[in-house]
């Protein structure tokens, strides 16, 4: 993961808690030293380690944080997961920007994890997308693949996904892949989006290597994948839950894209204590 990225994602978030200064903090003496650990109150995958520490050296830059799990293994209810030692009006002025990235990214690993266990044994493979919180884009897909999952683009500048407006404006499937083919530099992935059946053989025509297919129902996955054969990848998505996703994957898909992955996220329960 790009330490940039960690530091700017710390950097807004220490700005936006402490402002000014933590005027709570004051209350304790300057040279005070602390002992806290940090617990798991529920079962779940840990992410975020380095975002957490990040946010404790920025304050304390001799703070000591030793774990006792690692991002992308397994955490269960009142397990510790790390304990730290410093200064103590800094460890409390960091704690919760701090426990934010951790229980954030935590919960998207979690989430993620879920949906990979789900489809073991098929050869699907679970993607995320675009809806990501702002500004935390690359944590959470960094968070995916510590669930186990597979990122898509970063961004709008380094893949081609052809949606329907795309293909309205650009006067069809196949005028839209050819100009994506001519202005895209060499080895940019192109995806087009599909919304059925006749759409799916218009874009293979045009030389589609990677369909998405948007909200296909059960009966028209199995088609597409029974008419593609091995003429391109082909994506499901849309209403996909952990209720339907092996059933998704059993029609022969190759990947299976899932915006709640990073989107839908319920924060993993962890608390921070001193000694």
């Amino acid at each position: 993961m790009d330490n940039s990225v960690i530091e700017q994602n710390v950097s807004v978030a220490l700005a936006e808690d402490l402002g000014t200064g933590d005027l709570t903090a004051q209350l304790i003496a300057a040279g005070a030293l602390a002992r806290a650990q940090v617990i798991s109150r529920e079962t779940g995958i840990l992410c975020g380690s380095a975002w957490f520490e990040s946010c404790f050296r920025r304050l304390d830059p001799t703070v000591r944080v030793r774990w006792q799990v690692g991002d992308g293994e397994a955490m269960a209810p009142m397990q510790p997961l790390c304990e730290i030692e410093g200064r103590a009006r800094a460890m409390l002025s960091a704690e919760r920007p701090a426990l934010n990235f951790l229980q954030c990214l935590s919960a998207t690993a979690t989430n993620t994890h879920r949906y990979v266990q789900a489809i073991q044994g098929t050869r699907a493979r679970i993607y995320d997308t675009r809806k990501t919180l702002p500004g935390l884009r690359q944590a959470q897909k960094y968070a995916v693949r510590m669930g186990g999952g597979e990122n898509q683009r970063i961004g709008l500048f380094d893949g081609v996904l052809i949606k329907e407006n795309h293909i309205l404006a650009a006067g069809g499937i196949a005028p839209a892949l050819a100009a994506a083919r001519r202005l895209s530099p060499a080895g940019t992935p192109i995806q087009i989006e599909v919304e059925n059946l006749a759409e799916l053989e218009e874009a293979l025509e045009g030389g589609a290597e990677l369909v998405l297919l948007d909200n296909f129902a059960l009966t028209h996955l199995r088609e597409a994948v029974h008419a593609t054969g091995q003429r391109a990848v082909l994506e499901a998505s849309g209403g996909i839950t952990l209720e339907n996703v092996r059933t998704i994957a059993e029609t022969g898909v190759e990947r299976i894209s899932i915006g709640s992955l990073t989107k839908d996220i319920k924060a993993i329960d962890l608390s921070l204590r001193f000694a």
